[in-house]
């Protein structure tokens, strides 16, 4: 196996528990990480304001990829490089989820937006981001400043529709995928997870070759793609799993921990 420089982890379902939480067991391994001198990053479908609460418990220093790696950011949170959603497309999003019958959500790189304080997943993502919805009754002032907008709903098989639908409609337009069997993102083209661990490899000068990637969903397929080296999760599905090289175990039995363990012992050649 090459020799893995970079770790870029997704976060909900891989880094964190099903409740949020950051496991002493994954914040060790990650500090092991940085002893053996291999870099460590994060991309997210959560917005900047949802990630930097990671930040100082992982020590990490190199720019992070909030909005499924349509933005960059240092660890600071100040922007590298941020991309909206073009207008036209955000516009569509918001059509297609309100015949779909779906909550919607429009995070700028500051705020979240919500019309229904009452949504079903409102207290989830608060709890998840750490952050309060701003309360609005027409998202038309923020389309032209939408980094990602996103659809919310309890029934998985109606968000499968949407999103085969939406991926249809929109097309080149935007990236519409989803990261969480219950959120179904709209985010700007040609920027993915994937792209995110091009650009990352490229500022370390590394071969894709030496990253690993680490994630359970969907939107997480277009780094393993990319990456020399990848885990699925255990909790992910068994189309997730068939876009990885390897499968670790789920989020709830430190699948995280033991995948870095499994890098560690075989850079090390233990």
């Amino acid at each position: 196996m090459t020799r893995i420089a970079l770790v870029v982890s997704d976060v909900d379902g891989t880094l964190l528990t099903r409740d949020k939480l950051l496991t002493d067991r994954a914040r060790a391994t990650v500090a092991r990480l940085h002893q053996a001198g291999i870099g460590f990053t994060i991309t997210s479908s959560r917005p900047t304001i949802g990630m930097h609460f990671l930040i100082a418990p992982l020590q990490i220093t190199l720019p992070i990829g909030p909005f499924n790696g349509s933005s960059i950011v240092d660890p600071t949170m100040k922007p590298i490089e941020q991309h909206v959603l073009p207008a036209a497309a955000t516009r569509r999003s918001l059509e297609m989820l309100s015949d779909f019958g779906i909550d919607i959500w429009l995070f700028t790189n500051e705020h979240w937006f919500a019309r229904n304080g009452d949504g079903e997943y409102v207290p989830r993502e608060k709890h998840a981001i750490k952050a309060d919805p701003t309360m609005i009754d027409d998202f038309t002032p923020y389309v032209e400043k939408a980094c990602k907008v996103v659809g919310s709903t309890s029934d998985p098989e109606l968000l499968i529709r949407c999103e085969q639908v939406m991926q249809h409609e929109l097309g080149a337009q935007a990236t519409a995928v989803r990261s969480q069997t219950y959120y179904l993102d709209i985010t700007p083209p040609g920027h993915d997870k994937g792209t995110f661990v091009q650009a990352m490899a490229k500022r370390l000068g590394i071969p894709l070759d030496a990253v690993a990637t680490i994630g359970d969903m969907q939107n997480d397929v277009a780094m393993f793609k990319t990456s020399g080296l990848s885990f699925a999760m255990g909790n992910a599905t068994d189309d997730v799993k068939q876009h990885a090289k390897r499968t670790t175990a789920s989020n709830e039995e430190d699948g995280f921990a033991l995948a870095m363990e499994t890098i560690l012992n075989e850079n090390t050649g233990a």
